[in-house]
């Protein structure tokens, strides 16, 4: 097993495992920029996809904002997994995709969490009582989990009350972050990032009901870049398969 590092975005440089099948012929790699919410479904995906593919799987985190700069600006990404619809649709009409590609491959749910056991009600109670010091989210201009968590206390009538408490992270990750680190006593986070298998792993969490804020559709597109990549098409076709389903819905996401 070798991991390999992706050659670009080092700020929000991960790696993931690259996989040559046995008796597999020359494989192909796919470099692949992904939401940062979608880190942990996305290793365990890959393990599975280059034990039966035979393709090595680079990966890079991040904002989806950032991610398409990046991209804009020549970034060697051959799939892109962002964590809404509008940044590939807008990658879409300006001609940076392969027509057809576009696909919604998970809907993200967003949650307050803490962690500290029992800090978070099951109804979001702690939000209004206001007794924190720090809340923390992702930036909304670039993160779409950052921008629902806007949402959430906008409706909830909180915006103004919790400005000067707001700690905002680069991107989801940074966000819990913050939390976990106990900089913010609790903060707006993937549920992802804190669920497996149909329970919260760590802390206490309050799963924010999805008419609180616009759906968070995280499309999938296969870059200009990764047309003619054997490795990125195949990854596509994966992503869209049962097993890859079975993942994606284990960390709490719809389908």
């Amino acid at each position: 097993m070798t991991i390999r590092p992706s050659r670009f975005a080092p700020t929000c440089l991960a790696t993931l495992l690259a996989v040559f099948a046995l008796g597999s012929a020359q494989a192909d790699e796919v470099q692949v920029a992904v939401a940062a919410n979608f880190t942990a479904p996305i290793q365990a995906i890959a393990a599975d996809f280059e034990k039966d593919t035979g393709h090595t799987l680079i990966a890079a985190y991040g904002a989806t904002g950032q991610f398409y700069t990046q991209i804009k600006n020549g970034a060697p990404f051959e799939v892109f997994l962002a964590a809404d619809d509008s940044t590939p649709a807008r990658l879409e009409k300006e001609g940076d995709i392969v027509p057809g590609s576009r696909f919604t491959y998970a809907i993200g749910t967003l949650a307050l969490w803490s962690a500290k056991d029992g800090y978070v009600d099951a109804n979001g109670k702690v939000l209004k009582d206001n007794q924190y010091q720090h809340l923390s989210i992702a930036d909304p201009k670039t993160a779409p989990y950052g921008l629902a968590a806007t949402q959430v206390l906008a409706k909830l009538g909180l915006t103004d009350k919790v400005k000067d408490k707001l700690v905002t992270g680069q991107n989801i990750t940074q966000a819990f972050q913050f939390v976990s680190t106990g900089n913010a006593e609790l903060g707006f986070v993937a549920l992802s990032q804190i669920y497996k298998d149909g329970k919260v792993t760590s802390g206490s969490a309050w799963v924010v009901p999805a008419d609180m804020h616009e759906s968070i559709k995280q499309d999938a597109v296969l870059l200009t870049k990764g047309k003619d990549n054997a490795a990125a098409k195949a990854l596509m076709d994966y992503l869209k398969g049962p097993k890859a389903a079975a993942v994606i819905k284990s960390y709490g996401y719809e389908l």
